[in-house]
């Protein structure tokens, strides 16, 4: 789905709340060994991975890392040329007066699959909705009256008239 940004869903004006929301559909082309370490906060596991989306007519490709094990371990699940969807985070950091950008992947799922939290709504037969005045073909007059233009007598009279004219 192609919103604003090429490939990244965003529908309004972009503000710190929609950095959690940050979504892209595309295709991984090709995932990183995993990287794994100590540090003073304990164990640490990364894998990068590519994805592929399609930019207006041409395919862009985009780096995304996952961090944790746990993440790490839910990459795996995908295979290079599987259709995903990607919700992600957008971070920057500096390292000797450089700037360095990852966009983190917080939840990678199965393209075209609705998130887990919304339940499915029940089947139910819906009414057939009204027709609007958009649905007619060109040439047709909707079957509703307008109503009429006001006058100068449906106008609130003015008490004070303080105008030089």
């Amino acid at each position: 789905m192609i919103h604003s940004l090429p490939g990244f869903v965003a529908r309004q004006a972009f503000s710190l709340k929609d950095m959690a929301n940050l979504e892209i559909e595309g295709r991984i082309v090709r995932k990183m060994q995993v990287q794994s370490g100590s540090s003073a906060r304990g164990e640490w596991a990364k894998q990068e991975f590519l994805v592929e989306y399609q930019d207006g007519n041409f395919p862009t490709t985009v780096m995304f890392d996952v961090w944790g094990a746990d993440k790490v371990q839910d990459l795996q699940r995908y295979q290079v040329g599987d259709q995903v969807k990607i919700s992600f985070r957008p971070s920057s950091r500096e390292y000797n007066g450089r700037y360095y950008t990852d966009l983190r992947a917080w939840r990678i799922s199965p393209a075209g699959e609705a998130p887990k939290a919304a339940a499915p709504a029940p089947a139910a037969p819906a009414a057939a909705p009204a027709p609007s005045a958009n649905d007619l073909p060109a040439g047709f007059a909707p079957a509703y009256q307008q109503a009429p233009a006001p006058s100068i007598e449906d106008m609130p009279a003015i008490d004070n008239d303080d105008l030089p004219f």
